[in-house]
């Protein structure tokens, strides 16, 4: 631990630039201080060592003895805290320089792009460099995985937990839609479903981990008595897209992302079931590791743009 005789990187290099102008208020303006702050930490340092290290006169100031010694010992001191200070600069560089994102499909699909050039036109408007952004797309347990192992920087998830292992915060809204194929029963004007038939019919399923069969599981716990059975899964399939074609095609009905299935409600691909008493709105939430806040850069910055698109009129589901 160093002693309190030595003085700190400012005061030093107060004194070389002293050094260097032969002006205490030189060398201040130099350092971005008023003459009176450099008098005032030239007299501090002197106090601190101990010894007077300027002679000032009319002419200006110069160092003593002690002084050029002190200087002597500092310029190392203070090369070295350049090369620190350049090192941690070209470490947040790197770090602005590529974000690594994982996201849920739903999220990925339908949200992040327009995340992704929002937040672009934003460094291009404030002058700075883009981000060379990496997006990794999976299920949102396997999101959560990756940030706490370190391989994503940031995740997007539609997880309705979140492991006390990462952070988070709610960047939008979502909510499921039942829908079934055409000619269905349940799609009959006037058709209204009990939860209980709900959970008693095999459905079209998303895979164990992903946030959509997550959310719709934890809505049916949520609502249904407690002794009331479930039926397994007609199918379970890994994407969005297998399970709409799944439920086109009348393997069985689904529960999906409203976002997923805009297109195919509106040109009459799927119809949605009418569902009596269940509640299928959930949230959607950024995830990262360690601090309070988003990891400072690039990736807080996508966060906050996140947050904003949702607050669009239009946005979210």
């Amino acid at each position: 631990m160093l002693s309190r005789r030595v003085p700190d990187l400012i005061a030093l290099q107060l004194l070389l630039a002293v050094q260097g102008s032969g002006s205490l208020a030189s060398a201040g303006a130099a350092l971005g201080i008023t003459q009176q702050a450099a008098s005032l930490r030239m007299k501090a340092m002197e106090a601190q060592i101990g010894v007077p290290l300027l002679m000032r006169s009319s002419h200006g100031s110069s160092l003593t003895a002690a002084g050029a010694l002190v200087a002597q010992w500092a310029a190392p001191v203070i090369a070295s805290a350049d090369r620190l200070d350049a090192g941690i600069g070209s470490l947040q560089n790197t770090r602005d320089a590529h974000l690594r994102i994982a996201a849920s499909l739903t999220i990925a699909e339908h949200l992040a792009p327009r995340w992704f050039l929002a937040l672009r036109a934003g460094q291009l408007r404030s002058g700075q460099d883009l981000t060379d952004l990496e997006l990794t797309t999976t299920n949102s347990g396997a999101v959560v995985r990756a940030v706490i192992d370190g391989s994503a920087d940031l995740g997007f998830i539609e997880a309705p937990g979140v492991p006390t292992a990462v952070r988070s915060k709610v960047v939008d809204h979502d909510h499921l839609v039942v829908v079934v194929a055409p000619g269905h029963p349940w799609g009959r004007p006037g058709r209204q479903v009990t939860v209980e038939e709900l959970a008693g019919t095999p459905l079209v399923s998303r895979e164990v981990g992903s946030g959509t069969r997550d959310a719709f599981v934890r809505a049916l716990q949520a609502t249904l008595p407690r002794a009331a059975p479930s039926a397994p899964p007609a199918i379970e399939l890994a994407t969005a897209a297998a399970v709409r074609a799944a439920i086109a095609a009348g393997t069985a009905p689904g529960a999906i992302s409203a976002l997923a299935v805009a297109d195919d409600l509106a040109l009459g691909r799927l119809v949605e079931v009418s569902i009596a008493g269940l509640d299928l709105r959930r949230e959607l939430r950024a995830v990262w590791r360690s601090s309070a806040q988003p990891p400072a850069g690039p990736a807080r910055a996508l966060v906050a743009v996140a947050i904003w698109s949702g607050r669009l009129p239009g946005s979210g589901a």
